[in-house]
């Protein structure tokens, strides 16, 4: 019979390495059923003959329901049933692990505890009592190093033990007398239908008042226990659930005292290096010196120089072949021009900025793995909860900058509906990989203005990642403003791990994951995208006929932009191109780039350098700043239909998706308008006309509604939980 581990522990234990450890290829990734939570299963590889499944659960602090990983760690534990829970427990940061430990040993299923990174407790010059830790917390410890692959094979061939055994742990009297009385004849009345190994997890769920085992068991909420609850939240002043877990850390520091020993505090490197970064009046400075700094590598230095190799030589090169080979083969020029001005120079014309993708991938994934992003989160939780929103908010924009997918679904998170709601809306607002190749492009056109002056191109994808952190915290301040948005931003609670020299494998594997999606859509929508482009700018009704034309401007893409472009106009893009650009941009944003390149090839002004195929662009746009506009309005509308399904799938509520695609495409049209017409006519570029008028009046319209008063300031309670609303 096959035994059936549960992998638990908190997010930052190691946890996800040691699951790949001990399962390799043998794992099966999907979702857990009726929520977005991430299912990670797998047989062990060499169990000595044993048939294990081993399920690695989402990282937690606790099993408290306030989060969907907590609330699906805690059903699968006491649903399935799994014959031993093997936890985690990070060995230098043992208060903060225990807490769950003793959580898990009260639902009356063995566990074993897995110590791990004990290969750094040396170095921190720590020292644990294992055997008298083991002897408190009545459960086998096993010493390990996931990272190392140290102490596995031992901490499964116990957990393998203690299943056949059926040895469950037992934490006794933790608590002080009163509240252990309560505990006690709470289990006594229970119903005999729950088994009496479970009782004990049950019973002080129920004098916590926890909302969803009430619910399970069938309670009102002024049920028969409700007495236990009032009588503890009267003799301790302070509600019972946090009664329960001040206890809880009394009971973890007392075994902490007695088995393990720390050296005297000093300051680390790590504190040292925090008391700089993420102090109040410089950790944001220094945020944006980062950023800058990443981007001006990224897209401006290295990036240009490894893209216009890319772009003049590979790409030219590739096109050059193509059309000979071709034109050799007999091909027509029909099959010449789809493939090397359509499919080629639209795909190149995207692909050609993957170095500087990769580049900037490679900052990020070293920012993140180093431990530098972590903090970043904590410096800008104090930002962004002046604006109504919490840390937690901040985390799905980081991730965001890399891809818009799972920035939203990182969204999961955050426990409060409206917080969770508005970081859905706004996270795609930051720049993802896909819009850099969109920025770089309009940054070398807005340049061509300034005389080929770069000073403009280099500042433009740092001046749009921080436009994009604006957009959001604008849109909260407005939005946090109503009634459905209104409410106090959740609790953040994080884990600040020590600095750290990042994992060259783990950061090429960041690099690549990040970029194997936006090559597998280059490969898959953005083909036919640019099949679909080519056809579209090619073709067209003339002379009564229907056929190839000679300008693109007869052609049907031209007729289909031309419907729609006045629309744009009052936005200064007002020529069918750039809104035929803009509108394959809801496909995905890389689509804005390759339409570009096969409709300047079209233009038939392209030849082997870049700059060319630049200056045919900036001929759609009569001025600068409507450059701008144009990048400013696809920066901030909806993302790419991925990114859009995903929005969906989070937000779990037709009415919501769609206020959600109508705002950030209204926000986006308001914000362009106003940026081009009052900002045209300061600068001379646009004479005054009603669309200023409609500018004035938009900008006066979000100017109140960021600068009136609060009227939900005084709201005490928060919102609704986003695990109540997924029950």
């Amino acid at each position: 019979m096959a035994i059936h581990i549960a992998l638990a522990g908190n997010p930052n234990c190691g946890k996800t390495t040691m699951f790949n450890a001990l399962t390799g290829a043998n794992q099966y990734v999907g979702n857990w059923p009726g929520v977005t939570v991430e299912k990670k299963t797998g047989k062990l590889k060499d169990a000595s003959g044993e048939e294990v499944n081993v399920t690695d659960l989402p990282g937690v602090y606790s099993l408290s329901p306030y989060t969907l990983e907590e609330v699906v760690t805690r059903d699968f534990i006491l649903k399935e049933n799994p014959d031993v829970i093997v936890d985690l427990v990070d060995a230098t940061n043992i208060e903060r692990n225990l807490y769950l430990t003793t959580q898990l040993i009260e639902t009356g299923i063995p566990v074993v505890i897995a110590l791990n990174m004990c290969d750094l407790l040396k170095k921190n010059g720590i020292n644990i009592d294992v055997k008298a830790l083991s002897k408190k917390l009545g459960c086998p410890i096993i010493e390990t190093s996931a990272l190392k692959k140290t102490g596995l094979k031992e901490v499964i061939a116990e957990a393998i033990k203690v299943a056949k055994d059926h040895a469950a742990g037992t934490v006794s009297a933790i608590f002080e007398g009163s509240v252990e009385d309560k505990v006690s004849a709470i289990e006594a009345e229970l119903p005999s239908s729950i088994p009496e190994a479970e009782k004990r997890w049950y019973a002080i769920k129920v004098l916590e008042n926890d909302s969803k085992v009430v619910e399970q068991l069938g309670l009102s909420a002024d049920n028969r226990f409700s007495r236990y609850t009032k009588e503890l939240e009267k003799e301790f002043d302070d509600d019972a659930e946090s009664v329960i877990t001040d206890q809880r850390y009394v009971y973890i520091q007392k075994v902490i005292e007695e088995t393990v020993k720390k050296p005297a505090q000093k300051m680390s490197l790590s504190d040292k290096i925090d008391s700089i970064v993420t102090n109040r009046l410089l950790g944001i400075p220094i945020f944006v010196l980062v950023m800058w700094a990443v981007y001006y590598v990224s897209v401006t230095t290295v990036g240009t120089f490894v893209t216009d190799w890319t772009n003049d030589t590979f790409v030219g090169a590739i096109q050059g072949w193509a059309g000979d080979a071709l034109a050799a083969a007999g091909a027509s020029d029909l099959i010449v021009s789809l493939v090397v001005d359509g499919i080629i120079g639209g795909v190149g014309a995207v692909l050609g900025f993957v170095p500087q993708m990769a580049i900037l991938f490679l900052f990020l994934s070293i920012l993140e793995d180093c431990g530098y992003m972590v903090r970043i989160a904590f410096v800008m939780d104090r930002v962004f909860r002046h604006f109504g929103l919490s840390g937690k908010s901040f985390i799905p924009l980081l991730i965001s900058s890399g891809c818009g997918v799972p920035g939203i679904m990182a969204s999961k998170t955050i426990e409060q509906d409206n917080d969770r709601r508005l970081t859905i809306m706004t996270a795609t607002f930051v720049p993802c990989g896909a819009k850099l190749p969109v920025i770089a492009l309009m940054g070398g056109v807005m340049a061509g203005y300034m005389s080929g002056d770069m000073d403009l191109a280099t500042m433009m994808a740092p001046i749009m990642y921080f436009v994009g952190i604006a957009a959001v915290l604008v849109s909260a301040i407005m939005l946090k403003k109503t009634k459905p948005f209104s409410g106090k931003p959740a609790p953040f609670v994080m884990e600040l791990p020590a600095y750290h020299i990042p994992s060259a494998k783990t950061v090429l594997l960041h690099v690549w994951e990040r970029l194997k999606g936006f090559i597998i859509k280059a490969g898959t929508i953005l083909f036919l995208a640019c099949v679909v482009m080519w056809f579209l700018s090619s073709f067209g009704f003339v002379d009564g006929g229907f056929g190839l034309v000679e300008e693109s401007a007869d052609s049907i893409l031209a007729m289909l932009g031309g419907a729609i472009a006045i629309l744009f106009r009052p936005l200064g893009f007002g020529e069918w191109q750039p809104v035929a650009a803009s509108i394959t941009g809801f496909t995905a944003k890389e689509a804005i780039v390759s339409t570009m390149g096969v409709l300047a090839n079209v233009s038939e002004d392209l030849s082997e350098e870049t700059d060319v195929v630049a200056a045919a662009i900036q001929t759609w746009f009569p001025t600068t700043i409507a450059a701008f506009t144009f990048l400013l309005f696809n920066l901030l509308d909806s993302p790419c239909l991925a990114a859009i399904a995903t929005m969906a799938q989070q937000l779990q509520s037709r009415k919501w998706f769609w206020f959600a695609i109508l705002y950030q495409n209204l926000f986006a049209y308001a914000v362009s308008l106003i940026v081009y017409q009052l900002g045209g006519l300061v600068l001379g570029a646009v004479a005054f006309n009603v669309w200023t008028i409609v500018a004035a009046v938009l900008l006066v319209l979000m100017l109140f509604m960021l600068f009136r008063p609060d009227p939900y300031k005084d709201q005490k309670s928060y919102t609704r939980s986003s695990v109540e609303a997924a029950s």
